[in-house]
């Protein structure tokens, strides 16, 4: 049983990476405490019975916030949206649910959710795959490299995806970039092309707390 407030299930995918950097993040700004436990994808732990109580979908990642009664949450976007709710109090990361800047953010956030981690998703499936279907690999690669000059546009007066002026770091930010960051894995590996994005990209990497998100698990 986690003795601290908050437990992670998760994994090492661009949709596990986004609540560790934010819980990291929460960390650094506010003391927040937390464990995680990495599932076995391979072994499909995250479709056994115990775990679907968690989360019915069978997917990572999820939270259990042991502070509120034990209250379940997943899906990636979900859990960061919950964690700036309950715990970025001062909101460092996230935006006054009454403002603009919020809505903004929340924008960029189905943007990805919705349009980004599928395509890209898809494109890293097909290229891997034991039969090869040269369509489905120039459909999706394609619409990933379109999506990325959607962000590359937004990115060319603008440090991040929201708020005013140059932007602000945050939960916009933090729920797109892992899986920008593993551009090269499909077949993207010189991204020169966007280049507002590739500063952002840098930009957010250079901060010690997502290189210890990346961390949750352990890289191999």
């Amino acid at each position: 049983m986690s003795t601290k407030p908050l437990l992670l299930y998760t994994a090492g995918t661009p949709n596990g990476r986004k609540p560790s950097i934010f819980l990291e993040e929460l960390k650094s700004a506010y003391g927040l405490e937390y464990d995680y436990r990495a599932l076995a994808l391979g072994k499909n732990e995250q479709k056994e019975e115990w775990y679907l109580k968690v989360n019915p979908n069978g997917r990572i990642p999820a939270l259990v916030d042991h502070n509120r009664n034990d209250f379940k949450v997943f899906e990636s976007a979900a859990i960061l949206l919950y964690l700036a709710q309950h715990y970025d109090k001062e909101r460092k990361f996230s935006f006054d649910p009454a403002s603009d800047e919020y809505n903004e953010a929340l924008q960029w956030i189905f943007f990805a959710h919705g349009g980004i981690g599928p395509m890209q998703g898809q494109a890293g499936h097909f290229i891997r795959a034991d039969e090869k279907i040269p369509y489905a690999i120039n459909r999706y690669v394609e619409e990933t490299k379109r999506l990325y000059s959607v962000l590359d546009t937004r990115l060319a007066d603008r440090e991040y995806l929201a708020g005013p002026g140059k932007g602000t770091y945050s939960i916009a930010d933090i729920n797109v970039w892992p899986w920008v960051n593993l551009h090269g894995y499909v077949n993207l590996e010189d991204i020169s092309q966007f280049p507002h994005l590739s500063a952002w990209l840098e930009r957010i990497r250079a901060r010690p707390q997502v290189e210890a998100g990346l961390d949750v698990p352990p890289r191999t």
